[in-house]
């Protein structure tokens, strides 16, 4: 897999991304770093939607409210129930969740008016697809109150 850094100015470096680490060359890393230059990653999280990952079965959408502490937070769902989710340990460290994110909860099988677990976190530019396609209309009757 290989992605693009832009350094702002006219410098274009390709990572070649092999597990979890990043590789570039690093001599123009370093005299980049010396001009004092910003990266910015072009290449995954402002590129082009390709598919995005909807509900299934009784999983609903959801934007989280508060954060807890050991991985679990206030998620406000848009079937009108706050539920206290948890993010599964096999998810743990993949998935990165902040206050006000969309979020897909799939709520527990026991308690499940009140409990839940986060499944999925959606990027601005999936929100945003969502948004265009009409499937959070009720995300913009939430955040009006």
């Amino acid at each position: 897999m290989s992605a693009e850094i832009t350094i702002s100015g006219s410098f274009t470096f390709h990572l070649y991304t092999g597990g979890k680490r990043m590789f570039i060359n690093h001599h123009l890393f370093c005299a980049a770093m010396a001009q004092g230059r910003k990266f910015s990653r072009d290449a995954e999280e402002e590129g082009e939607v390709t598919r995005v990952r909807l509900p299934h079965n009784r999983e609903v959408f959801g934007i989280v409210q508060q954060r807890f502490g050991g991985s679990r937070m206030k998620v406000l769902c848009l079937d009108g129930k706050t539920r206290t989710c948890r993010i599964p340990g096999r998810l743990k460290r993949t998935l990165w969740v902040r206050e006000n994110n969309i979020v897909l909860v799939e709520p527990w099988e026991l308690s499940g008016d009140e409990k839940g677990d986060i499944v999925y976190k959606y990027k601005n530019n999936q929100v945003d697809f969502l948004r265009k396609h009409g499937h959070l209309k009720k995300l913009d009757e939430v955040e009006e109150f």
